[in-house]
């Protein structure tokens, strides 16, 4: 038996040894009672009477453990744009702005939405809530409306809002706008303004980030419950209306500390890549939390820009970076491949979010770099890959079209409109058994009825993923289509 087969039957056959041995690797102020339970299924719970700070997992304990200076954050871009951030800086920041949350009278379970466009400012301000134990609340997709952006409000009532007052569609007009369409009162909106640009703070609402961390103190990290939620991120929700998917401390955290070395093969000290049109769920999770809880480095480069001098320079050794992405540079022509001198030794593999690596781009790409390209299939319930190719355990060969194979902890099963498992190779419902692993959702947020209607109720047992596909002799997940949800 391989690596990959070996762990994978573990995490299914076992799932209480397996998880917990995998929390042995976050930092608990007070150790879990239970690694799974299951006392009141369909409502699973992972690492139940522990106690954790996801951000004293993400930033204080690498500064405690001598990681300081330790790059955590480098936005890449121009030599007047970039800026490098080590563990040191971005904890320092991070504790100021939640001292600017608690200022504002955010307190542990507290709701803040958090709209601001993919960079620096968008880490701290998360953490920052997960410094506090309060909720950040994040759009599954990029440039809501302020339609969605109102329903969001209207759903979880947050205390603050922070903001881009850039003029930008992440920006200000579109969170003012929602602001006027919501019935719920938000009390505080902390804005933030690019240097020369964007409207300024209307009192007493509205609050300027740079003046407001000017006078903050910094705030410590608040104990939570490993059950209590980290943060809540709208799904489409087909027909019906939006789905907050609420994901817990605990889970989370144990979840993508693990994913990270075993799926994608990226260990502590080293560099992840990922570019700014990475989806936003996507980006949760393998561009900001999962390094950050690992000590990795998060290399950001902007959307649009060839990121290959980026990689060099800071020997990133796997890129998340979007289909269509690698279609614009291929359609630069010899611009768009990496330039003569640029090494790319330490890079390793491209990741394409959210689809199977197959198409005529992504073999251009491979042929280009000389490096694999590997697709993942992801929804943005389950908080990481349901199906890629594990990097870090044991890299098979897999076929152009393939998303992979079943991600350890989720036991994927085809079942026919019954729901009775189909011979391997016949398509229809891709769905997990339950439990659900531990950093997928754990409910919808104040809807546990819907949540059982629509994940739970059609196949007893299962949880829905919205897709439709088969699984083939050889155990490898295809993704053919949607099946709604």
């Amino acid at each position: 038996m391989g690596a990959y087969a070996a762990v994978y039957q573990h995490s299914i056959s076992d799932p209480t040894r397996f998880w917990g041995l995998a929390a042995r690797d976050v930092r608990w102020l007070a150790p879990p009672d239970r690694v799974l339970d299951d006392g009141a299924p369909p409502f699973y719970r992972w690492f139940t009477g522990g106690e954790l700070n996801t951000c004293d997992n993400a930033l204080d304990r690498h500064v405690e453990e001598g990681r300081g200076d330790l790059p955590a954050l480098v936005v890449a871009g121009t030599a007047e744009d970039a800026r490098t951030y080590t563990y040191a800086e971005l904890t320092a920041l991070t504790a100021r702005f939640a001292g600017v949350l608690a200022g504002l009278g955010v307190a542990r379970g507290d709701r803040v939405l958090v709209h601001l466009p993919p960079g620096a400012h968008a880490v701290v301000a998360m953490l920052a809530c997960a410094r506090l134990g309060a909720v950040h609340v994040v759009p599954a997709g990029a440039g809501p409306a302020p339609e969605e952006l109102a329903a969001m409000i209207d759903a979880t009532g947050p205390k603050a809002v922070v903001a881009a007052a850039d003029g930008t569609g992440a920006g200000k007009p579109a969170v003012a706008a929602a602001l006027r369409l919501a019935a719920h009162r938000v009390a505080h909106c902390v804005l933030w303004r690019r240097p020369g640009g964007g409207a300024g703070p209307t009192p007493p609402r509205d609050v300027d980030w740079d003046e407001a961390m000017a006078s903050a103190r910094p705030a410590g990290c608040t104990p939570v419950a490993a059950t209590d939620p980290l943060h809540i991120v709208f799904a489409p929700g087909g027909t019906g209306p939006l789905k907050g998917v609420v994901r817990d401390n605990g889970g989370f955290s144990v979840a993508l500390r693990w994913s990270l070395e075993n799926l994608y093969g990226i260990g502590p000290g080293e560099a992840i890549g990922a570019t700014t049109a990475v989806p936003p769920a996507a980006a949760l999770s393998c561009a900001v939390y999962a390094p950050l809880l690992t000590g990795c480095t998060i290399v950001l480069c902007p959307a649009g820009a060839a990121p290959w001098r980026a990689i060099a320079r800071h020997r990133v050794k796997g890129m998340l970076i979007t289909r269509a992405e690698l279609a614009a540079l291929r359609a630069a022509g010899p611009d768009g491949a990496p330039p003569a001198g640029c090494d790319l030794s330490p890079l390793e593999a491209l990741f394409l979010p959210g689809g199977a690596p197959g198409g005529e781009i992504a073999r251009w790409a491979a042929r280009v770099l000389g490096r694999p390209v590997a697709g993942a299939w992801a929804e943005p319930e389950y908080g990481r890959p349901l199906a890629c190719v594990p990097y870090g355990l044991e890299p098979p060969p897999v076929p152009a079209g393939s998303a992979g194979l079943p991600a350890p902890g989720f036991d994927l099963r085809v079942l026919d409109s019954a729901g009775e498992p189909v011979p391997p190779g016949e398509p229809g419902a891709l769905a997990v058994r339950l439990p659900l692993p531990p950093g997928a959702l754990s409910t919808l947020w104040r809807e546990d009825g819907r949540f059982v209607e629509t994940y739970l109720s059609r196949y007893p047992g299962h949880c829905l993923t919205g897709a439709t596909g088969r699984i083939d002799e050889r155990g490898r997940v295809w993704v053919t289509g949607r099946s709604g949800g």
